[in-house]
């Protein structure tokens, strides 16, 4: 996870975002933060595997549980808005134990290359019942899920090819982003809910669960579905922004451009050539 290459892409992308704000030395400083904080998450692994109801106000604090219950008693189910920020994984288990014991819910997960690293992942996210939906032609199995009255968890903040997602401003730059969230919870009228962890200087987690997010609804769908995902990018930024060491700098979240420049041999088509401009 640490490697050079992905300490490289940490840095562009602080550069890119806060180039205007910071210096070279400043900027390489959070880099180093960033990079210790991802370095405890893989401390607290033995954390998560000892979690339980007895002990959890050891390791989290909960802020607003009543707007997450609240949501959650409309029965429409509830997507969980959040991204890889602060230890989402221990934040799964705690919200999994504390709010889902006899109707477990689900989490949208992509596959981790290294098989070993994925087994272990996938038993942490599973241990207490939650349901792992494949990121790729997964909307059926969530909308399944969400027909129960589930709630599903759905990480934002990852890049996506042109053609899946939406271009919108995040942290101040054009960012292509999945469109799937704004769209199910158009369709479905389910309760969004913003819900992020951030380490504390005791070490254990603040919870933060965020009120409903009033969906825009104009009558043009194609517009409302944009400046949702908008919107969504808009307060995963905020938290960001504010604690800017606690989330995860080292994925190429701008690697798809709004625009690229033709490729110049007819040997390569047009999404290739913006692919591996970013390579």
């Amino acid at each position: 996870m640490f490697n050079v290459r992905r300490s490289r892409v940490s840095l562009d992308n602080l550069r890119k975002v806060f180039g205007n704000q910071l210096n070279e030395d400043e900027i390489k400083r959070l880099n180093i933060k960033v990079a210790m904080h991802f370095g405890q998450m893989l401390f607290e692994v033995p954390h998560i595997l000892r979690l339980s109801h007895a002990n959890l106000d050891k390791y989290v604090s909960f802020e607003n549980q009543e707007n997450l219950l609240k949501a959650i008693n409309k029965e429409k189910g509830v997507f969980i808005l959040t991204a890889h920020f602060g230890n989402w994984e221990m934040m799964s288990a705690v919200l999994a134990l504390n709010f889902a014991v006899n109707n477990p819910g689900a989490v949208v997960v992509r596959a981790i290359d290294f098989l070993a690293a994925d087994l272990l992942v996938r038993d942490l996210r599973s241990r207490f019942g939650t349901k792992l939906i494949p990121k790729q032609r997964g909307t059926r199995s969530i909308l399944r899920t969400i027909r129960e009255n589930k709630v599903v968890g759905i990480l934002l903040d990852q890049n996506m090819d042109w053609y899946e997602g939406v271009f919108v401003p995040f942290l101040g730059l054009p960012a292509c982003t999945n469109k799937g969230l704004a769209l199910m919870a158009y369709k479905t009228k389910t309760p969004v809910v913003p819900v992020f962890s951030v380490r504390e200087g005791d070490g254990r987690y603040r919870i933060i669960i965020e009120k409903e997010v009033d969906l825009i609804r104009t009558g043009d769908k194609t517009r409302d579905i944009e400046d949702n995902t908008a919107f969504f990018n808009k307060i995963i930024g905020k938290y960001v922004r504010q604690y800017p060491d606690q989330w995860f700098w080292f994925h190429k979240r701008w690697k798809t451009k709004p625009f690229c420049q033709l490729p110049d041999t007819g040997d390569m088509t047009y999404a290739e050539s913006c692919s591996k401009k970013e390579d």
